[in-house]
Parts: C-alpha cells; structure tokens; sequence
C-alpha cells in the first residue's frame, strides 16, 4: 500500500471505510522539520541541538503512544529530512529554486552559507530517514509533504514554477519509502490557493488549510502585527475565536483539492503558565466533545519539537487529550482517521463534484 502505513491493499484502514458522517472524525496532523522549520531564525547552539535530540527520542514515543490509542495521524515532513546522507540530499535538490526577495528565507542560501553534517549520524538535526522510516513502519500513520525545503508560498520573490520543482523533488524523495504522498501542510500555514492545482499535478488530494478566524490568515511570516499573534495566542485558552469543529459541508474542494481545515494548535507546555496549560488542555476537549456529538470534524495540529523543551509534562497532556478521545470513541462512536484516509472516502462518494 501506498502513502500511509495501513497495511491494507487499497490505501485505506478498516476503519477509514465505514461511512464517514456516521460519527464525529478526530484528524491530528504534525509538521515534521526539525532545524529546517526555522534555519532563518534558529542559531543552532548547543542548547537548540538538545532541544532537537529530545525531539528526536520524543517520537517514537508519540508513534507508540499512537499505536496505544488506535490514533490515525499525518505527519507532513520536510523533504530534505527524508535522506541519511548529503550525498543524496544534494542529489535531489531541484533544479529551480525559490527567488525570495529575502534570500535568507531559502534553505538553499543556508546550505551554501552555513552547511549541514555528511549525514544523520552526526547532523540528526537535518536529516531524519530513520524516523522517516518508523513513521512508515506504524500502523495508520501517514506520511505527508510539508513542501521539501520548507517552501513558503507567500513570501515575495517566489514563483509559482519554483513551487512547482519542490513538489517534483518531495514526490521523488517518497518514492524512497515506496510513498505515494496525497496530503499537504504548507509551511507556516502560508496557505496559497493559487498553488492547489500544482499541488493536484503531484499527486496531492487533500491540504491543511487555515481556521476561519482573521489572525489565521498568514500572508508572510515576515511582518506579521503583533496584535494578530496576540489574538492567536490567547484563542488557545479562552474562547477568543469562533467554532472550531465543523461538518462535512465545511470541507471544500478547489482545482481537484480538499480543503481540510485546522481547528486547533496545541500549544506546548509552559512551566510559568501552570493554569493557562490546565485551560488550554480543557479547551480542547471540550471542542472534542462538541464534535463528537455533532459528528463534525476537529483538527488538531502541532510540531513534534514543540514538545522538545518539556515532554514528560508536553506528552502528560496529550495523553489526557487522547484518553478523552478513547472516551468520546466508546460514547459517541467518535473515529480517528489521517487527512489521506478522509480524502480517499471523500473521493470515493464524489463529495465536492
């Protein structure tokens, strides 16, 4: 089987092929990076190359726990993580690539400017084939593009056949795992419509796109006002925003694609915020439970290394979030499914045509 870890033959899991309206869906996307998420921010000094270490043994700790939980997660990676050694990463870079005004932007300009290691083994902080390959090796786990080097499709400068190359070169670099990738994550949620019909040239079906509220919409990471990460940050603990689950009539098709979109971020544990982290966590379950009993949808999404600071206390509360979801599975019927699971049945009953 292709594109996800089920071992089915025809892509999906049992579970994926019951009727999908028949009860609320819990959909958990990550964005897999490492250093390659912020190679334009992050100096990578001996205590940010602790905290990817941590991120590293932290993952397959959240595959077993997965595994556990019967939980259906998409784990969109970075391209570039999807090699053991330079030698192949080099291989495969495209040949266009993106003309951002910043050029600091482009992982490309960091490899000529900073460099990465020969490999995995003493670079594990820009490759990942290793764990690339027990992501693969995890029941209904589903391996995903979040671009190959990163690509921001709103930033200025880029162009739309550069985007293109990138899609060529992820797509070539799955074919390693004898993936078929049919699930997108833009990069910083820089969610570009214009691109969806590239995204469908290579095999996309469906993408993560934005929740509805106003300081989701990202045009560029770049100059972002700091009263819309206010407004983002504080949705996470009291009811700022509006609904965060939704049904099926939600999700929209657009140049062949599905529109899938977030209903929430989980947020990592801060040590200095004990009561807002006990809010954060209630908040979630409560909008689980509000989709479970609506059969509606909820979304959650996160990055493995935003565990990497605290993950015993990170790892706590997401087991509390999945013991609620196993509690709201033998209640309401609530199911787990990836983003390509729920594309694959859309597809399957012509939604959206």
């Amino acid at each position: 089987m292709e594109g996800m870890a089920t071992k089915t033959k025809d892509g999906n899991s049992d579970e994926a092929k019951r009727p999908i309206m028949k009860s609320g869906i819990f959909t958990i996307s990550l964005d897999f990076e490492l250093h390659w998420g912020g190679f334009e921010k992050w100096i990578l000094n001996e205590p940010k190359k602790a905290y990817f270490e941590k991120t590293r043994v932290l993952i397959p700790d959240l595959l077993t726990l997965f595994k556990q939980y019967d939980v259906h997660a998409t784990w969109a990676t970075v391209g570039m993580l999807m090699h053991s050694n330079k030698t192949d990463l080099l291989k495969a870079l495209p040949i266009e690539k993106p003309t951002y005004k910043d050029s600091s932007l482009s992982a490309y300009s960091f490899l000529e400017s900073e460099g990465i290691g020969e490999g995995e083994e003493n670079d594990p902080y820009h490759y990942a084939n290793s764990l690339v390959e027990q992501i693969i090796d995890t029941p209904n786990q589903e391996l995903a593009s979040h671009s190959f080097a990163h690509y921001y499709c709103n930033e200025e400068g880029q162009l739309l056949e550069q985007f293109s190359a990138d899609c060529k070169a992820i797509s070539t670099a799955a074919t390693k795992y004898k993936a078929k990738l049919v699930s997108l994550v833009f990069p910083r949620n820089q969610f570009n419509e214009q691109y969806l019909k590239v995204c469908r040239a290579y095999g996309i079906k469906i993408v993560r796109s934005n929740p509805v509220d106003w300081w989701w919409q990202i045009d560029s990471t770049q100059s972002e006002s700091k009263w819309k990460r206010l407004n983002r940050g504080a949705d996470a603990y009291f009811n700022v925003g509006g609904k965060t689950s939704y049904p099926l009539e939600s999700i929209v098709k657009q140049e062949g694609v599905y529109l899938l979109p977030a209903s929430r971020l989980l947020r990592p544990y801060n040590p200095k915020e004990l009561f807002l982290n006990t809010l954060k966590i209630n908040k979630i379950k409560k909008e689980l439970t509000l989709a479970a009993q609506n059969n509606e949808f909820y979304h959650l999404w996160w990055h493995p290394h935003n565990f990497g600071l605290f993950p015993k206390e990170n790892m706590r509360g997401l087991k509390e979030i999945l013991n609620h979801y196993q509690f709201l599975k033998s209640k309401y019927n609530m199911r787990s499914l990836t983003m390509g699971e729920i594309a694959n049945h859309l597809e399957s009953i012509n939604f959206g045509e």
